[in-house]
């Protein structure tokens, strides 16, 4: 990988949240065990450019002659605040060179935080090794000073696990309106042994069956498991984010930044390098819809792709991925169904990516959705002014509303 992708990437802040979906239901709670799909292998039916009828999603601001790609104008922000409360919390007798077990000292202030009806619970730079898992509370903000800010996963990581199962390092189990801000979590993977049972029941850093969740300025290091993940939960947004994961060995399924049955939320203005797929929209136990991929640089696994939108038995819709940076994955964006998913994919608008130097070349498609026809509804399915170099064909299921149209080849 290019040393230059974690360098900073110009920041788009979005605008509007954009409607049009179902009303919104609170988040349930739902105890996910560890998953293991195998990837469906799409025969591509291949559409011809210049579709007539392309739509276009609306709400979504754009900069006026951009070429496809990533942006430096001020185009996306969040539209979720999470917690508000100002009070600063500091957290006692903590160690922050990473000598003793810190677990308690933070999750004290954490609780101490709660119980004044929310806070800021801010830590200096430097390393605090945690033996447990740090659970948010509603209206609490955890904030490091950057990522020289370091919660790291200690030697006693693996005795417990989190409330839902598995090894998070940072989870907010339940909790409304918080913030996780300014710090690297560190899974410890290269020296735990994180092949346990659950391993994939929880994520590195997660919010999961919450509502408003931030996710700013989190950089998550050497993850056994995904690495960033919404579950579960609705209101939030992922940005100014890093992940940087190993190629698949000791470990599979490293996702990126995964957004597992959760919806209207944004992805916008992270780095990525996945061990396995980049981005991901994953449908379990509810539907994903109305969520913003914008303005993020992805490096999928070589074996995997960019972006896949992962379809079980519920639905994705409403999804406009934007003016990304999609790079060295096998595939560019991808759909795949799992466990056989009968979900339909309806109301994507994939605009003004760059998709290039795929691992193979134009082997493999640069987009590939629905490709078979073997699956339920493909409709209003749109991909359109994406820039091409490197990597293979623009495919579609044919449906109602579908579009390919003004792609170019560099």
């Amino acid at each position: 990988m290019n040393a230059e992708v974690f360098g900073p990437v110009s920041g788009i802040r979005p605008a509007m949240r954009w409607g049009g979906a179902p009303g919104r239901r609170e988040p349930v709670r739902r105890n996910y065990p560890a998953l293991a799909v195998a990837a469906v292998v799409a025969v591509a039916v291949v559409l011809a450019a210049g579709v007539v009828g392309a739509i276009k999603a609306t709400g979504l601001a754009r900069a006026p002659g951009a070429a496809p790609g990533l942006i430096a104008a001020s185009s996306f922000t969040c539209a979720d605040h999470g917690a508000r409360a100002t009070t600063r919390v500091a957290v006692a007798d903590a160690d922050r060179a990473g000598a003793r077990d810190d677990s308690a000292a933070i999750q004290g202030a954490i609780d101490a935080a709660a119980r004044r009806g929310g806070g800021v619970v801010t830590l200096p730079a430097g390393t605090f090794l945690v033996s447990s898992h740090l659970v948010l509370r509603s209206n609490v903000t955890l904030r490091g000073a950057g990522p020289a800010t370091v919660i790291k996963a200690g030697p006693g990581f693996m005795s417990a696990q989190g409330p839902a199962g598995g090894y998070p390092v940072i989870t907010t189990d339940g909790a409304v309106n918080v913030t996780i801000a300014d710090l690297t979590a560190d899974q410890s993977g290269g020296t735990l042994q994180g092949n346990a049972p659950a391993r994939l029941a929880a994520y590195a850093v997660e919010g999961r069956d919450s509502r408003d969740v931030v996710i700013d300025g989190v950089h998550v290091r050497n993850p056994f498991t995904y690495s960033i993940a919404m579950v579960g939960s609705a209101d939030f947004c992922i940005e100014n984010s890093t992940v940087k994961a190993g190629e698949p060995g000791r470990y599979s399924q490293l996702d990126g930044i995964h957004i597992l049955d959760s919806s209207y939320g944004r992805v916008i203005n992270n780095v990525v390098q996945s061990g396995d797929d980049g981005l991901v929209a994953h449908t379990i136990g509810a539907s994903v819809h109305d969520v913003l991929y914008a303005n993020n640089k992805v490096y999928g696994g070589s074996a995997d792709d960019g972006f896949k939108l992962a379809i079980g038995s519920y639905s994705i819709y409403n999804i406009q991925i934007v003016h990304n940076d999609f790079y060295g994955s096998v595939a560019g964006i991808e759909a795949a169904y799992y466990d056989g998913g009968t979900g339909a994919v309806r109301n994507i608008s994939i605009s003004e990516n760059y998709i290039h130097n795929l691992a193979q070349g134009k082997k493999f498609p640069a987009v590939d959705i629905g490709g078979t026809g073997r699956y339920r509804a493909v409709e209003n399915v749109t991909v359109t002014d994406n820039r091409i170099c490197a990597a293979g064909a623009i495919t579609v299921q044919p449906g109602m509303g579908d579009a390919v149209s003004d792609n170019a080849d560099c």
